[in-house]
């Protein structure tokens, strides 16, 4: 939540700066952007370090080595079943990634 609490603070920012500069100072939409931007970069550092802290603390957490999964339970089992069939028939190659080819 705090990652989105974050994100949420940062884009009304920069909203606020790029309506700032595109209609009262009459920058052109990508000037206006790029000023938005770096103000909203510049206020967000200067001023939101505990909310940023702690967004940065919720990537890490999810992003851990050790991290819980979540994929449902239907999910996991299905791919152990699938694990446990390629490990009764080693001599099968599977290769999931690539898009079945119509013999014609």
């Amino acid at each position: 939540m705090a990652f989105f609490k974050y994100s949420l603070v940062r884009a009304v920012l920069f909203l606020a700066f790029f309506l700032i500069a595109y209609k009262a100072l009459g920058f052109s939409p990508l000037t206006a952007g790029l000023i938005a931007a770096l103000c909203a970069f510049v206020v967000s550092f200067l001023f939101l370090r505990k909310q940023r802290d702690g967004a940065t603390a919720v990537v890490a957490d999810r992003f851990a080595p050790n991290a819980t999964t979540t994929q449902s339970a239907a999910a996991i089992a299905d791919a152990d079943a699938e694990d446990a069939l390629i490990d009764e028939n080693p001599n099968i190659w599977v290769d999931a990634d690539r898009k079945p080819t119509e013999n014609a």
